[in-house]
């Protein structure tokens, strides 16, 4: 698109709505400005683009271009933009039911897709779920999901399982999230050959769309169709539900997109650009969102997103105190406070979601539950983000002896290249080393490893644009977006405290680090005049007898490592990551990897 010199974009968010503008300096693309205003989808409004225009109107004033034609729209070709493109989780987010049956094989595949495709899981339905049919058939009827995704079967295999479960529906006869009267849509991604069966039960009841088969072979999963469809239903039956959407959708220079499917286009983008292994994650104050790019056994790159619903900063924190528990909290804590005092903090922040930390203390609490969050919903990624599961492997006798099961989780945190985190905790942490440090704790990264986070949020409007413009994208997310932390260097492997960890060696400086400590060695921005871009350097890792920075046990291994904003951390506390047991030796240890970091621990 070599005419496209002006680019609007906003994002429609469910409390704040967010616009940036990027234009073409030069031959390289750059945000401008941005701006921001309530998101209007409730009274008195009732209309998403009350808070699209006065997003805009801001970003009229800081740059002087106009973007609102005459008649109160934004459009594109006014003499302001190229192009004006648009995301949006205003609607609420998509929520859904899958049905398959079984439930480690079609079921796990069908949540796959839906997880792919920006939607929240309410309930996984299966033939072998363990509970009665009755039970399935409350369940269904009480949940009132946007939409259903219906799988099973292998191409040409046997059709009964999937009549069962198009009856169970027939029984439950389940009715939409919104839209009164309407019928709710149910995507059918099974045995081919069961379709027609399938159909004349449903066909009067929902609306019925059939795509290819989730699983046609074993061997094979197939997500793409089945995600496309979601994407397309939730666009015409939950976003338009949102007031003022329809109006939106006809300023917009191409088709609006949820916000959480925008962001994981970017993250696929990167990573086909770069050819790189990726883990993003999106810490908000309701959900926690996980993205990740990774290999699989033949060598192709596989995308997959995991939404934890109930993990996040703010309205779900007592969530995370649930299921982490207040001891897991309490552990990343340098100074003492008691359990009460602990949770009647986090309920006041539940109570009062947009206050914010006045004291050193109430940040660091905040930031330790933080770390929970992220661990948490980054085990539920992996536990998702698996080879398939179902498939007949050949096996050594060695393997049998290990009980490996098919279908491993594809994260490998050896082969991990790059975290980019997201979100308020992370991108607005008062400090860029906290954001580190919290993402070092929570993802116990191996190897070496490129941490990064975004500045102020706009990877929803870039995966937008990298659909229609992908060198734009790329060139502002890369200059404007992308904060570089700098790289992570962590051995795997454990010894007595204070013994050499590992030695690393950058031209004719040499340092040697003990186990259970933290090292930062100064690597910053070479700064050329125009942008500032990371200094990149060679740096020889020698790992002690029985540590692995990813050549194997006491091999070395020559990286390119990338500064930012800390520089080359050395994390020699091995993975996997333990605390002592003791309060106070806890503590202790707590402060000294803050005080490596340079990072305060006292008020």
């Amino acid at each position: 698109m070599p005419d496209v010199r002006s680019i609007l974009a906003t994002d429609c968010g469910s409390t704040t709505t967010k616009a940036i503008l990027i234009e073409l300096q030069g031959d390289q693309y750059r945000l401008v400005v941005r701006g921001e205003a309530p998101t209007t989808v409730e009274a008195p409004f009732d209309d998403v683009t009350v808070g699209v225009l006065n997003a805009v109107r801001e970003v009229e004033e800081l740059s002087g271009k106009r973007f609102i034609s005459e008649d109160g729209r934004v459009v594109a070709h006014t003499g302001g933009a190229d192009l004006y493109l648009s995301t949006s989780s205003a609607g609420g987010g998509l929520q859904m039911t899958v049905a398959g049956v079984v439930k480690a094989m079609s079921a796990e595949s069908a949540q796959r897709a839906a997880l792919g495709a920006g939607a929240i899981i309410m309930d996984v339905i299966a033939v072998d779920d363990g509970r009665k049919d009755f039970q399935k058939v409350e369940r269904i009827r009480q949940l009132r999901p946007d939409m259903l995704l219906m799988s099973g079967g292998t191409d040409g295999g046997t059709i009964n399982h999937l009549v069962e479960l198009a009856e169970m529906l027939v029984a439950a006869d389940p009715k939409p999230r919104l839209g009164i009267g309407l019928a709710i849509p149910v995507i059918y991604a099974g045995n081919k050959d069961a379709f027609e069966a399938v159909e004349a039960l449903l066909k009067e009841r929902v609306s019925l769309r059939k795509v290819d088969n989730l699983r046609p072979t074993l061997e094979r999963e197939n997500l793409l169709p089945a995600r496309e469809a979601i994407h397309d239903l939730f666009l015409e039956h939950v976003m338009q539900q949102a007031p003022g959407y329809s109006k939106l959708s006809t300023w917009v220079s191409a088709g609006i997109m949820s916000t959480p499917n925008a962001v994981g286009k970017i993250m696929q983008t990167i990573a086909a650009q770069r050819d790189i292994t990726v883990l993003g994650v999106d810490i908000g104050g309701a959900t926690t969102d996980v993205f990740s790019v990774f290999k699989n056994e033949s060598g192709d790159s596989v995308y997959n997103r995991t939404v934890s619903a109930n993990l996040g900063m703010s309205y779900s924190i007592c969530n995370v105190l649930t299921e982490a528990g207040i001891d897991n909290i309490k552990r990343w804590l340098p100074f003492e406070i008691s359990d009460e005092e602990l949770r009647n903090q986090l309920r006041n922040k539940m109570v009062r979601p947009t206050t914010i930390p006045q004291q050193l203390s109430d940040l660091l609490i905040e930031q330790a539950v933080a770390r929970e969050a992220l661990r948490l919903a980054f085990d539920h990624h992996k536990s998702l983000a698996r080879g398939l599961t179902g498939i007949q492997q050949q096996r050594t006798i060695g393997d049998a002896m290990t009980q490996e099961a098919s279908g491993k989780t594809l994260v490998d945190m050896m082969a991990l290249d790059m975290i980019v985190g997201s979100g308020g905790v992370l991108s607005h942490s008062p400090r860029r080393g906290q954001a580190a440090l919290m993402m070092m704790d929570a993802y116990q990264p191996e190897g070496a490893t490129l941490l990064t986070v975004d500045s102020i949020f706009m990877m929803p409007q870039l995966g937008i644009l990298s659909t229609v413009h992908p060198e734009a994208a790329t060139q502002v997310f890369e200059r404007d977006c992308l904060v570089y932390l700098g790289t992570c260097v962590a051995p795997v492997g454990s010894a007595k405290q204070g013994e050499p960890c590992i030695t690393v060696t950058i031209g004719d400086r040499s340092e040697t680090v003990a186990f259970g400590t933290i090292k930062v060695v100064p690597l910053g921005y070479v700064k050329d005049g125009s942008s500032n871009e990371p200094e990149r350097v060679e740096a020889a890792l020698q790992p002690a007898r029985g540590f692995d920075v990813g050549a194997g046990r006491g091999r070395s291994r020559t990286i390119t490592a990338t500064g930012g904003e800390v520089g080359l951390i050395i994390d020699a506390r091995g993975r996997p990551l333990t605390l002592p047991t003791e309060d106070v030796s806890r503590r202790a240890k707590i402060r000294s990897w803050l005080d490596a970091m340079g990072l305060p621990t006292t008020d």
